[in-house]
């Protein structure tokens, strides 16, 4: 109990006066001077993590969803892809089983980081999206373009995780369970054929670092992303439990594919065994080689065990992906046009006529949206305001925006 002599207050906690101290705040039985307040808050956080941490170490495995509902709720949102659905469905429920593990016995289940190879516009970013929706633990979305090694222009590698842990309000023990999907995997490749003799400081250089953190250590995380705020206190994270999904278009891996298949083969028509059909799908062969000689380094390799990939889009799948899922672009603007009290309506042959663009224009499934949003743009503009219940989108309607917009720049370079 503070003791008050002369108009002295002292600390209840360390006995030393308010002239000692820099603040004393004074209660109903007593006073804490703000060293032992400080004191006092982190205690705290050390109590309070070591019981969230407690809490956390099992997870009620009778609510989870099984790869097979993980694998239905992708399929509302992303079309085909049926391989790497059932891949990262499967990734998510283990490593959800990993951290349910009681170490009863000498088996110690390892992560099994995943790797996902695929064209542009095929639903990489998308896939990562969706499944972030659903789950039950931190989950964030980083890209690969923007780090460099310690030092340099750019960002540090650790700051991969501080998403992490800004998704769970920087609650560590909730960030050391968490799932990071790392975007753009294949922008830092090594330059060249042979390792780097100098700083390669965005390509392998980059890739050294990140194995530590696919492996698992400990981390010290720059809270506010790195070297703006020097003098920031680092926070300590362990990735031992966090799963990485790495996603790459890889362009002009499929050369690569090409030659180590056509080498597997002595003797006379060596290249005929591979059929034009298979050709065209080349990535559904690709091996953890052929992202060794496109430039990734053989320990990154080794810590993403599950390679997977994604298949080029046809028509039918394009066609069902502006119409299909639940956040489909065709469905978005019925609902917007909606909300203004109109009815749109479009002809089939008009979807047919995008689809075909997309693919002339080779931009896959982000050219639907960019198609879409050239055709429909003068009809948001003048549709609030004609006072219109109902909107009939034709197709010389469509052929007409594109006509007058840059896309057809696009068809006279191609």
């Amino acid at each position: 109990m503070a003791k008050k002599k002369e108009n002295t207050l002292y600390c209840s906690f360390c006995g030393r006066s308010d002239r000692e101290v820099e603040l004393l705040l004074p209660g109903m039985n007593g006073c804490i001077c703000n060293d032992c307040a400080e004191r006092a808050v982190e205690l705290s956080r050390e109590y309070l993590d070591k019981m969230s941490r407690s809490m956390l170490t099992d997870i009620d495995m009778d609510s989870l969803p099984k790869p097979a509902e993980i694998k239905a709720y992708l399929d509302e949102y992303v079309i085909g892809q049926e391989t790497a659905k059932r891949y990262l469905s499967v990734a998510v429920y283990n490593h959800y089983k990993r951290l349910n593990q009681h170490h009863d016995d000498d088996i110690d289940i390892e992560k099994s980081n995943i790797i996902i190879v695929g064209p542009t516009g095929t639903g990489k970013t998308l896939l990562a999206k969706t499944i972030a929706r659903m789950l039950k633990v931190p989950f964030a979305i980083v890209d690969a373009t923007v780090l460099t090694e310690a030092g340099y222009v750019g960002e540090d590698i650790e700051s991969l995780l501080t998403r992490l842990l800004a998704a769970c309000d920087y609650n560590v023990a909730e960030a050391e369970r968490g799932i990071v999907f790392i975007d753009e995997i294949d922008k830092i490749a090594r330059k060249g054929d042979n390792p780097s003799i100098t700083r390669d400081v965005s390509g392998e250089g980059v890739q050294q670092g990140l194995l530590k953190l696919l492996e698992g250590s400990v981390v010290n995380v720059p809270p506010q992303g790195g070297r703006k705020h020097p003098e920031q206190k680092m926070i300590a994270v362990d990735t031992k439990n966090i799963l990485f999904i790495c996603g790459g278009a890889f362009e002009g891996i499929e050369r690569k594919i090409a030659q180590r298949l056509n080498t597997h083969v002595v003797g006379y028509g060596a290249g005929n065994h591979v059929s034009k059909a298979d050709r065209d799908k080349l990535l559904h062969f690709v091996a953890p080689q052929d992202l060794r000689s496109y430039g990734l380094i053989p320990e990154i390799i080794g810590r993403l065990p599950i390679l997977t990939n994604l298949e080029p889009l046809d028509r039918d799948a394009l066609l069902r992906i502006l119409t299909e899922p639940k956040n489909a672009i065709v469905r978005q603007y019925k609902k917007l046009l909606e909300m203004d009290g109109v009815e749109l309506v479009i002809e089939d042959d008009v979807l047919g006529f995008i689809v075909d663009k997309s693919i002339e224009y080779k931009l896959g499934a982000r050219g639907l949206r960019s198609l879409f949003e050239t055709i429909m743009i003068d009809v948001m503009y003048q549709a609030p305001s004609l006072g219109k219940k109902r909107y009939v989108l034709t197709r010389e309607f469509a052929e007409h925006q594109l006509s007058k917009s840059n896309f057809e720049v696009l068809s006279e370079v191609s």
